[in-house]
């Protein structure tokens, strides 16, 4: 990372950068986090190299961001005391019945909601019909499906256990903010929403606030029910499956996106993760520049999950074993803090790297994150050994902003 920060003066703190693996200087692609290369048959005899107490302590030093250090363990598998294996046993014999049948019927009726109001309605299509989304319609269709959305994107996590969400707005002066949101957001019309990512449930929260635009897997557009939902939402399809580069194509509609929602208050916003996977939520990994390269203002918005038992950043555990233990929990906490529209300087207009610097280092010093140059490649690295493969994969690649 750079370390020309002009705008900034009092740096937050960083930790020591642990070491990249050779590998990891490659050019860089970007497969699907959880899916690792197919393994090479072992020979016969021949058992998977077990990790020792040893040299797991030196994995969690080398990716300290994507390491769980709560009751669960590592990949959610760590040796539970009898008190929580009964209540898990207790939990997934009432509790997750009851809230997998209520999120189904929370999104079963959205995707109706949403069926309802593009019926007879085409997709706006950009990039020779590769994305194509309902975001800009507008009338009574569009109100309908942003107010619905935001209602139930709330009412999914409470169905999820988020019963509160504590959120602060910090005034230009460092403070807390007495106005409200949209009083906020009147005056200070941004580009972008850029967060930090700690969890799929990110993504729910942003909804309920603001039901902005996100990035996705080009796959996303095609599942059922939720397929329809990402296109009401404005989704830029990527495909992360792909050798082949549509970078500039991607990169071109998020920086017109981005331009557009700044100039027009009726035009959805775009919602980006800059740091491009998720964190245990204490660091902050390098920001990639898409949500900067418009030179638009952004709205930096902080994420925290405070938890006793069980985390919800979904850092080193499998979806299903997470969704699993999240919805066995009773209770989920999220806080959530957002930063006054950051507006660039002319030298941060003309250098999309440093805006990204300066944006992530006020946001890790806002939200007391520590600062990590690891990325994505370094966690595919990390879930390769918890898994029992000492040899680096080779899916340390993936793209440069």
């Amino acid at each position: 990372m750079e370390s020309e920060l002009k705008d900034l003066s009092s740096p937050a703190p960083a930790a020591a950068p642990p070491p990249r693996p050779a590998s990891a200087a490659a050019d860089k692609d970007d497969r699907p986090l959880l899916k690792l290369e197919p393994e090479p048959e072992p020979e016969a005899g021949a058992e998977a190299p077990a990790i020792t107490p040893e040299n797991l302590a030196e994995l969690e030093k080398r990716f300290a961001a994507y390491v769980r250090r709560d009751a669960y363990g590592s990949m959610g598998r760590g040796e539970l005391p009898l008190g929580e294996k009964l209540l898990l046993g207790v939990a997934m014999a009432t509790l997750v019945p009851v809230r997998v049948v209520a999120a189904l019927a929370i999104l079963v009726a959205y995707y109706l909601i949403c069926r309802a109001c593009t019926l007879l309605k085409a997709p706006n299509r950009e990039e020779e019909g590769e994305q194509e989304d309902y975001a800009h319609m507008g009338g009574w269709r569009r109100k309908v499906i942003v107010a619905c959305g935001r209602v139930l994107s709330r009412a999914m996590l409470f169905v999820m256990g988020f019963y509160w969400i504590d959120e602060t707005f910090r005034g230009a002066s460092g403070g807390p903010e007495k106005a409200g949101k949209e009083q906020h957001e009147e005056h200070e019309r941004p580009g972008a929403i850029v967060s930090n990512h700690v969890s799929y449930v990110d993504i729910l929260y942003h909804m309920s606030s603001s039901f902005p635009s996100f990035v996705a897997k080009r796959s996303v557009a095609k599942l059922p029910l939720v397929g329809l939902i990402s296109k009401c939402l404005g989704c830029v399809y990527v495909q992360r499956e792909s050798k082949s580069s549509d970078f500039k194509g991607v990169s071109g509609v998020i920086t017109e996106r981005v331009r557009e929602a700044h100039q027009n208050k009726d035009a959805p916003m775009m919602m980006l993760f800059p740091e491009g996977t998720t964190t245990n939520g204490d660091y902050l990994l390098p920001f990639k520049t898409g949500a900067f390269l418009a030179k638009a203002p952004v709205l930096p918005v902080i994420l925290n999950y405070p938890y006793q038992r069980f985390s919800p950043a979904w850092d080193s555990i499998s979806g299903v074993r997470h969704v699993i233990f999240l919805l066995c929990q009773f209770v989920n906490h999220i806080e959530v803090t957002h930063l006054p529209v950051y507006y660039p300087s002319e030298q941060e207009k003309g250098d999309a790297k440093l805006y990204a610097n300066n944006v992530r280092r006020l946001m890790a010093k806002e939200g007391h994150l520590i600062l990590s140059d690891i990325g994505l490649a370094e966690k595919r690295v990390y879930h390769a050994a918890l898994n029992g493969n000492n040899s680096l994969p080779s899916v340390l690649h993936q793209k440069e902003d």
